[in-house]
Order: C-alpha cells, then structure tokens, then sequence
C-alpha cells in the first residue's frame, strides 16, 4: 500500500491543491513543506527556517502518522526524507496557465498589498519573476531541471502528471494506482 506520497513541482503547479483533495478523497493527513520552510512572519514567506529545524519538525510529523501526503519541494534541503517515500507524484502545468493561477492566487491572498505602491509589491515581483523561471532555469534553484534530476535519483515509484488536467482526473487515475498497489 501507497501510505507516504511527495507531490512535487512548481510553484502554482497544484501540488498542494492535489495533496488536500487526496487527504480527503484517501484519509491521508496532509503537509506541505512550506510550513517547515519558512518562519512564520509577519510579512509570509521572507525568512528561512534553519535546516535543522525544519527537519527536526517534518520529521516528527511524518512520524506521528502512518498514511501521509507532503506537498511542496524538498530539493536542496530534504533528501534525507527519501526513504520514507512509497511514491513521489510530480506535477507539471504549462507556464501560461501555472503564471495565471500565481497571480490568481497572490491576489486573493494579499489584494492590493501586491499592487504597485502596496506593501507587497516589492516581493511580489520577486516572486513571481522567480517562479516564471521554472521551465527555464538551471539546477542552481527549484526548477523542472532540477525536479527531474532529483526524480531521477528516487528509489521509490514515480508519477507524473504533466498538462492541463483537472484534479478529479488526477484522482481517478491514482486511484486505479493505488487500487492495483494494495
């Protein structure tokens, strides 16, 4: 049986949303690795957790329960994790559609905070400059280069779900996957 998953990809790819829908759909408890990632600040998503913290807590999540998801990346700080994994989902949407649902989703959580002028607007063109580099990039950051490289290395199954597909679809067909794993 599939009983700890790692969801993997872009920024804005739906990782995290398909890690909720399996929870649900599946009874896994669900993390995502921004939670460990980074501290909780008053302005989000600007100040590094310490490495040894962060795997001191996701450690001790993943532990306390037997059937998990993980959303989000682990590169370049989390391959320790790797034998935990029974199977590693990687996530791919084509860049117009992943840069659409970013601002989307930027918007809804920060409104005018990101527009010009605003409190945020400043690491919001950080942002999403950096997660429009993606496809592009080299290893030297979170990239699908540097994504497939580390899929690469994994001894577990590996699974990807790569275009414009809705989650429903994505649940459907893990399904059958985890049907015939058991």
């Amino acid at each position: 049986m599939l009983n700890q998953i790692h969801i993997v990809g872009a920024s804005g790819s739906g990782t995290s949303t398909l890690a909720k829908a399996i929870s649900k759909e599946f009874g896994y408890k669900h993390f995502d690795t921004d939670d460990y990632y980074w501290l909780q600040t008053e302005e989000p998503f600007t100040e590094a957790r310490p490495i040894e913290e962060r795997i001191k807590l996701l450690t001790a999540d993943l532990q306390s329960h037997p059937k998990w998801v993980l959303s989000g990346s682990l590169c370049g700080w989390g391959d320790l994790f790797i034998p935990y994994f029974d199977l590693v989902i990687y996530v791919w949407i084509p860049k117009d559609i992943r840069m659409r649902r970013l601002r989307d989703r930027e918007i809804s959580r920060y409104g005018e905070d990101i527009d010009l002028g605003g409190k945020r607007y400043e690491s919001y063109q950080k942002f999403i400059a950096w997660a429009s580099q993606y496809d592009e990039a080299g290893r030297e950051m979170r990239s699908r280069a540097l994504h497939e490289e580390w899929l690469e290395t994994l001894p577990c199954k590996v699974v990807r779900l790569e275009g414009d597909i809705e989650v429903e679809e994505k649940l459907d067909y893990l399904k059958e996957l985890l049907v015939q794993r058991k």
